[in-house]
């Protein structure tokens, strides 16, 4: 009997949202592929289920991935999870499914909770036409490259965050949108879930590291996407240097970094890199 990879959804909060059929492929499958086997073993007791379970996160994937897969042609039935929600999605699962199709494995799923869309749905914002951003990156460069890419994005915009990391995404966020709308919506499913709908300023005030409000549990952010009334962040020649010199500090050239934020700035490039030289140059002197 040929092996399939089945991706199962998990709750990402109350495990009374774990479905009869997810319980039925975790109960009829031979082994059970994990981003954290710590957590899917509580998920696993809860319900008396007992299957092997392999690890498969981001930082053994290609080793793992090579194992799993190896197992699924030799005819084994494997569920992949992640730690809540759908796998795959802004999570190291997307890879072995695409190794999966290229082997010509069949690949199905039990559809589950999904913190994107239960968020959308919840927040109230424009939900006909959006975008999952996923995580910003901590990397300078390429956190400041995906803040550039979005800035005149029309359709709302949906992003994940860790509590630890809210007030600097709030601020660069801010920065680089301008003010517009955002429902913060927190612990989705759990006792203290909650919907916070206001400003990008606001919120990023409310969330402050100095002295504001220190947030609590898991976030998702529904940002408003840029309208006619509400375009990008209007940057002038000194904020678009500042941005320029973030990113050379993230290992752009000089050149290249007065490019890009001049673009984001709607400026002319060789005004940026005046800027920048004589900022240079001020430091030299």
């Amino acid at each position: 009997m040929a092996g399939q990879l089945i991706l199962v959804g998990t709750p990402i909060g109350n495990l009374g949202d774990f479905s009869p059929r997810a319980l039925e492929a975790m109960e009829q499958c031979d082994f059970i592929a994990a981003e954290d086997t710590r957590v899917t073993m509580k998920l696993l007791n809860h319900f008396g289920i007992r299957k092997p379970l392999i690890s498969y996160f981001e930082h053994n994937k290609r080793e793992k991935g090579e194992v799993i897969t190896a197992r699924i042609a030799a005819g084994e039935t494997c569920v992949l999870v992640t730690d809540a929600g759908m796998p795959a999605i802004s999570d190291p699962g997307e890879d072995i499914v695409a190794k999966c199709h290229e082997m010509g494995i069949h690949v199905t799923s039990v559809p589950g909770p999904s913190a994107v869309v239960t968020a959308l749905a919840v927040s109230g914002m424009p939900s006909a036409r959006f975008t999952f951003e996923g995580f910003l990156s901590v990397n300078k460069k390429s956190r400041r490259a995906h803040l550039m890419e979005i800035r005149d994005e029309k359709r709302t915009m949906v992003f994940y965050e860790a509590p630890h990391k809210l007030a600097a995404t709030l601020r660069d966020l801010l920065e680089a949108l301008g003010d517009r709308r955002i429902a913060l919506v927190r612990e989705l499913t759990k006792l203290h879930e909650e919907v916070i709908r206001t400003t990008l300023s606001q919120a990023a005030e409310r969330f402050s590291p100095d002295g504001g409000e220190t947030p609590r549990g898991e976030f998702v952010l529904v940002i408003d996407g840029a309208g006619d009334e509400s375009p990008g962040a209007e940057l002038s020649p000194e904020d678009a240097a500042r941005m320029a010199r973030s990113l050379m500090d993230g290992g752009l050239s000089r050149s290249e970094a007065a490019k890009q934020a001049a673009k984001a700035a709607r400026l002319k490039k060789g005004d940026v890199y005046r800027l920048l030289v004589g900022d240079d140059e001020g430091d030299a002197g």
